[in-house]
């Protein structure tokens, strides 16, 4: 959607973009004070807000404007940007028109482009998708160049230069009632409203009397051998949502062999990566996997597992999408749960093209993550997409059939429940410990409050005064803009619209930047504050209950951390993003076999997933997470099968500032796991995001 061609007019007048967006939001502005907004006003004030960003983005970075310019020009968007924020508190519909990552219909995309036109750009003419060959299909233009293709794929290709093909004809889906209906929302919410304490897992076969798939040494448990039953029956779309520590690895691997569905490939994090082709060595002895590194120099292309992480994903898409492979597993599929990202429509195309052309047909598509759901249900879309559930907005040619089979409509009681016992049906398997691991010890979660009352400290609650004090004076100017548009006097009782909306604006100003005073950057600051206090108790429990896993957010805490453990004589390991998957693997073995090893420093997102620590039983939470999420997988590094020790998680936490809200807002999250894969009647707290829900409530105790 990039648009090319002439600059705008640089001197502030009644020419080019600016007056045109300014003209279009005040039409959206005066619909919403008429009542609802049409969807083609929705659709007008979705571009507006679309190209406002783009506009702001360019003027920014245009270096042929003059400062006076520049500021001149920034100051009119933000008249326009105060304008939607208004049509949006008379609409809170609107409010998710705002985001960055919000849908662009191909309406939208067309109105954009008149937009540009009007005001004078050249825009090239919107062209046809063009006819794509199968290849093409799995690699987007813009990496078409980035491609490599390893020189034992092409010895590969040359020992077998033709692929069987699949000759069974297309079954034709007849259309049935529920054709005309929208019912990926309904779907959704059968998940969100949960089902009474039913959990979300189908329903499996009973597990075997003899284990006769592990090799020689190795012992399947009874919640692995029912689900491998499942396989051998001839299911073969699975989201495996077992908590993390249940062994989801080894049961998808044991389920290639199973199924027969070589060559595999394995997406995977890169920080486990090694740790996948040492689980193909102990789980299925008799296939060699293989690792690809960087362009794939070392490949085995004659390997039964191709294992592939997601950061180098893009640039082996044209090779992997032509091997053959008959069965495709991506480990912590919450990764993809962001459409819009390269990195889940790179996976998502490859698992296209494996259904549609895998030898034999019907290939092994496996989802594994112990945390499908981070913030909302419709994290669900993506994982469904892989698994061929859905196709973009409509349930797939199996989901269908099922739901055809119930008899009833979105209209209809009774719906919800069975619309959602038809999707498990699909294949969602979910377990718990508590259920399935009764000789797993126990886990729970110790908050330990500690005083900041340095002067680092009082300058943290400084800092967050003078945010809630900024979030205060634009919700009121949000309220009086609203009161004045509606002619009526300013209400008393806070508005929690109003605020949601604020603090939206708030995050968009500031997301992901690490200057400036916002919430990213005081977390971070307490942070800091905080590793001093947490490295002392992490090196007390070291001395005396043994090798202890800390985890930190920031590299500066993980440094600061490893120093006073240096200090105490406390020897470490560290496990880091930016170590190579070798040396990473021989830190976390250093970390299980070496008695002299008392200490792991971790990082949350390069050593929160897919690791085994369960050489230790206490854990550190030097920083908070964003997600329940997050926090959940790093514990479930040490709470895992074999580990013979209860595990405690000692969560530092700062008192008298943001950091104690954060943790209970964390704790609250959880409940959305529960109650959409549980059966939980747990009650469910907001969608929306941790840092989004902090700041609200940063602004409510300021407003009083």
């Amino acid at each position: 959607m990039s648009r090319s061609g002439g600059r705008r007019t640089k001197s502030p007048d009644n020419t080019g973009l600016i007056p045109i967006l300014a003209r279009r939001v005040r039409e959206v502005e005066a619909a919403a004070g008429r009542g609802k907004v049409s969807p083609s006003n929705r659709t007008k004030f979705l571009v507006v807000a679309l190209l406002m960003r783009e506009e702001r983005a360019s003027i920014k970075s245009d270096e042929t404007l003059s400062e006076a310019d520049r500021a001149e020009q920034l100051k009119r968007l933000d008249g326009i940007a105060s304008i939607l924020a208004r049509t949006a508190a008379r609409d809170t519909s609107l409010i998710a028109l705002l985001e960055n990552d919000a849908a662009v219909s191909p309406a939208a995309r067309s109105l954009r482009r008149e937009y540009l036109l009007d005001a004078g750009h050249d825009v090239p003419e919107e062209e046809p998708a063009p006819q794509l060959t199968e290849a093409a299909t799995v690699v987007p233009p813009e990496l078409a160049e980035r491609q490599v293709v390893p020189s034992s794929v092409k010895a590969r290709r040359l020992a077998n230069p033709f692929l069987a093909p699949d000759l069974t004809p297309a079954r034709p889906h007849a259309v049935g009632r529920l054709a005309n209906w929208e019912l990926l929302g309904p779907l959704y919410r059968a998940f969100e409203y949960g089902a009474g304490g039913q959990a979300a897992s189908m329903e499996l076969p009973e597990a075997p009397r003899i284990d006769r798939l592990s090799p020689n040494g190795h012992e399947l448990m009874k919640h692995q051998a029912r689900f491998l039953m499942s396989v051998q029956e001839g299911h073969r779309t699975f989201l495996l949502a077992d908590e993390p520590g249940l062994g989801k690895t080894a049961q998808s691997l044991l389920a290639a062999s199973v199924a027969d569905a070589y060559p595999l490939l394995a997406v995977v994090p890169n920080v486990v990566k090694m740790n996948w082709a040492r689980e193909v060595e102990i789980w299925t002895p008799q296939r060699r996997a293989t690792v690809v590194h960087g362009d794939g120099e070392n490949l085995d292309a004659f390997a039964d597992v191709v294992v592939v992480n997601y950061e180098v994903l893009d640039r082996h898409l044209s090779w992997l999408g032509s091997l053959g492979f008959k069965g495709m597993v991506i480990d912590e599929a919450h990764f993809i749960k962001n459409l819009n990202s390269l990195r889940s429509r790179n996976v998502l195309a490859l698992a296209d093209r494996i259904r549609r052309t895998a030898p034999g047909g019907d290939p092994l598509m496996v989802a594994l993550t112990g945390t499908p759901l981070i913030n909302d249900v419709d994290d669900f879309r993506a994982i469904w997409q892989f698994l061929g559930w859905i196709e973009g907005d409509k349930p797939a040619a199996p989901l269908m059939d099922r739901l055809e089979e119930t008899g009833l409509t979105p209209a209809d009681h009774g719906f919800f429940p069975a619309a959602r016992e038809a999707v498990i049906d699909l294949g969602i398997v979910r377990r718990r410990k508590i259920d399935v691991a009764a000789d797993l010890p126990s886990k729970r979660i110790v908050d330990l409050p500690v005083e900041l009352d340095d002067d680092f400290g009082r300058s943290i609650r400084e800092a967050e005064r003078e945010l809630a004090a900024r979030l205060v004076v634009r919700y009121r100017r949000l309220v009086s803009a609203r009161a004045a548009s509606r002619d009526e006097e300013i209400g008393e009782a806070p508005d929690d619209d109003l605020m949601r909306l604020v603090a939206r604006q708030e995050l968009e100003d500031t997301s992901g930047t690490e200057t400036g005073l916002n919430v990213f950057t005081m977390v971070r600051q307490i942070g800091t504050a905080k590793a001093p206090l947490a490295a002392d108790y992490a090196a007390q429990l070291a001395r005396s209950v043994g090798k202890v896993v800390f985890f930190a957010k920031h590299i500066d805490v993980m440094d600061a951390a490893e120093e006073i453990f240096a200090k105490r004589d406390l020897k470490t390991v560290s496990i880091r993003g930016d170590q190579s998957a070798a040396l990473r693997q021989r830190e976390i073995d250093a970390f299980n076999e070496d008695p002299e090893v008392s200490v792991a420093v971790c990082s949350l997102t390069a050593a929160g997933v897919g690791l085994n620590l369960q050489a230790a039983s206490n854990v550190v939470l030097a920083e908070l997470s964003w997600t329940a999420a997050e926090q959940t997988q790093a514990i479930d590094r040490v709470h895992r099968i074999g580990q013979e020790e209860p595990v405690t998680a000692w969560r530092i936490v700062a008192a008298q500032t943001i950091d104690t809200r954060i943790a209970e807002l964390i704790d609250s999250k959880q409940g959305l796991a529960a109650r959409a894969l549980d059966g939980s009647d747990v009650a469910v707290s907001s969608g929306d995001s941790v840092q989004l829900d902090a700041l609200v409530s940063l602004l409510r105790d300021a407003l009083g």
